[in-house]
């Protein structure tokens, strides 16, 4: 009985032995990059060993003074980038990547430090193009909104009309038959009548 017990504890072991040893033979990310998109965003890509069996990646992402960390994970993809989002402006951030297979994970990518801008060096950093491009947008951004505005005033008013109109027209066909009732009360009480069957006395 303890023999048994004893063969089934050396085949779990080896077991553990052979995921970890699969696991190894994963590559760690190669070329790990981080590109900035602002004071708050990044993204950050990689490379993959040809032939490497990878079904998705692990991102940790951790700040120089230790104080956060995230960590990212997604499995049944292909993809080779990820967006790093709700940083702090002018931060040092510490980032490495890890290829994911069905046997495991592979070691960690080689860490990559970047430093989130300040706003007012990402404005400096612009070209003045850059700068007339954005502004350009938001203005009309600005037009695009107030067109729609003064559209759906316009298509209120434009409604408020028509009801209008379409009472006006009720109203002023009613006033003919009101008309003609108003006059045959009038003549009737205006007619004298009368009295049949009389004979009519002259004075002498």
């Amino acid at each position: 009985m303890e023999e048994n017990g004893f063969n089934a504890a050396l085949l779990f072991l080896g077991y553990l032995s052979v995921s970890s040893a699969d696991a190894d033979t994963l590559s760690a990310p190669l070329n790990v990059t981080i590109e900035l998109k602002g004071v708050n965003s990044a993204l950050v890509t990689w490379e993959i060993f040809e032939g490497d069996p990878v079904i998705g990646f692990a991102i940790t992402q951790q700040k120089k003074d230790l104080r956060m960390l995230r960590f990212i994970q997604e499995v049944n993809t292909t993809t080779r980038s990820c967006a790093l989002w709700d940083l702090e402006e002018d931060t040092e951030y510490i980032v490495h990547v890890q290829s994911i297979s069905m046997s495991g994970t592979s070691p960690p990518s080689d860490t990559v430090v970047f430093r989130t801008p300040k706003e007012s060096e990402r404005l400096a950093s612009k070209s003045p193009d850059e700068v007339m491009m954005e502004e350009v947008e938001q203005t009309a951004q600005l037009r695009a909104g107030e067109l729609i505005i003064i559209v759906v005033v316009l298509v209120m008013w434009a409604g408020v009309i028509a009801l209008f109109c379409r009472q006006y027209d009720i109203i002023k066909d009613n006033e003919p038959n009101n008309n003609k009732d108003k006059a045959k009360s009038s003549s009737e009480c205006s007619t004298p009548e009368h009295p049949t069957g009389g004979l009519l006395r002259s004075k002498v």
